[in-house]
């Protein structure tokens, strides 16, 4: 998601060109993280990996950031001056874990991927998250617990976000798509998609095909 802000007076209209129609395969990625020593980036990984396990074996809702420390053999001092609380340690696990999509649908074959038209990007775009989230669903709605608002600090929330408002520009011109692309991406909130597969029992295809009409609405 682009981080320009408008300048003061300037109006809607600067609000929609805060992200500009980018070509596909030019978008950004997934937060890197920053240069660290060496050590540093062991702990990173020894953490990630431990938590990881304990979300296979026991659950989202076992990792606290002092089972993680114990299961990788760190000072538990270390694993909050890295993650900061378990919020944003299970969000970096998605994060790490969002890569392989990433690289899907940023260069992948289309319709996913570039080289087909913005509106069926956006349509197999929409049915593989829907999958995702299905995939990921546990642990999406315990980080989502941990931390409501951190979702939207994600680095995988920005890059999809980024994507979507690219490919809404490009189908709509003009429209406010940075707008258009927080709004389609509020239905998959872990807990708006608990609540429609899990409480309502709806399936992925329905799901689906809910958002493909929602798309057409208007046309």
């Amino acid at each position: 998601m682009s981080t320009e802000k408008p300048q003061a007076g300037s109006g809607e209209a600067t609000a929609r060109e805060t992200t500009p129609l980018a070509a596909p395969g030019l978008l950004p990625t997934v937060d890197s993280p920053a240069p660290e020593r060496a050590d540093a980036a062991r702990n990173r990984r020894k953490i990630l990996d431990a938590a990881a396990r304990i979300v296979a074996e026991k659950g989202p809702d076992a990792v606290t950031m002092n089972q993680v420390a114990h299961a990788c053999g760190i000072g538990v001092g270390t694993a909050y001056r890295r993650f900061g609380d378990v919020s944003q340690l299970l969000w970096a696990l998605l994060d790490d874990r969002e890569r392989q999509f990433q690289e899907a649908y940023m260069s992948g074959p289309p319709p996913l991927g570039p080289g087909a038209p913005a509106a069926e990007r956006l349509d197999a775009f929409l049915g593989a998250l829907v999958d995702r989230v299905e995939e990921q669903r546990a642990l999406l709605l315990a980080a989502h617990a941990a931390g409501p608002g951190a979702r939207y600090h994600s680095g995988a929330y920005r890059v999809m976000h980024t994507h979507v408002a690219l490919l809404i520009g490009q189908i709509r011109p003009g429209s406010d798509n940075t707008l258009l692309a927080h709004l389609l991406l509020a239905s998959f909130s872990p807990d708006v998609m608990h609540h429609l597969t899990v409480e309502q029992e709806l399936s992925a295809d329905r799901l689906k095909a809910g958002l493909r009409t929602l798309l057409t609405l208007r046309d």
